[in-house]
């Protein structure tokens, strides 16, 4: 999936629904308001697991919100989306799929019918 706005802006938005100041999101986090406007900036990557998963826990009030997050968390860092890999990494079916998928290059519609055919299933 791809977003049209950075994980800076995510940020900056999330917390002004919910009324907070980078100075009042950083106190809570425990870091300097300087580093929470250079991550809302985009001139730092975001940071540690465990600090994402604490802001994230403040900011999101949504699955879709948390998935946003995450994704957008791992744009800035270059990285896998940080609530998956624990979870990939002790399926080993998940890996082969992924494998399998990165080796025939699974179209985005094939990947869609996937989705859809686990989703009603589990509905």
């Amino acid at each position: 999936m791809s977003y049209e706005i950075t994980f800076g802006d995510f940020i900056v938005a999330k917390r002004k629904e919910i009324d907070l100041s980078a100075r009042q999101l950083a106190m809570k986090l425990d870091i300097s308001p300087v580093y929470m406007c250079d991550i809302e900036k985009g001139r730092k990557n975001a940071f540690s697991d465990e600090l994402l998963e604490e802001m994230r826990s403040i900011l999101c009030t949504s699955e879709k919100d948390s998935d946003m997050f995450y994704d957008l968390a791992a744009i800035a860092r270059n990285t896998v989306s940080s609530d998956l890999p624990e979870y990939i990494m002790e399926n080993e079916l998940v890996r082969t799929a992924l494998r399998k998928a990165k080796k025939n290059q699974i179209s985005d519609e094939k990947w869609e019918k996937f989705i859809e055919e686990m989703v009603r299933k589990t509905d």
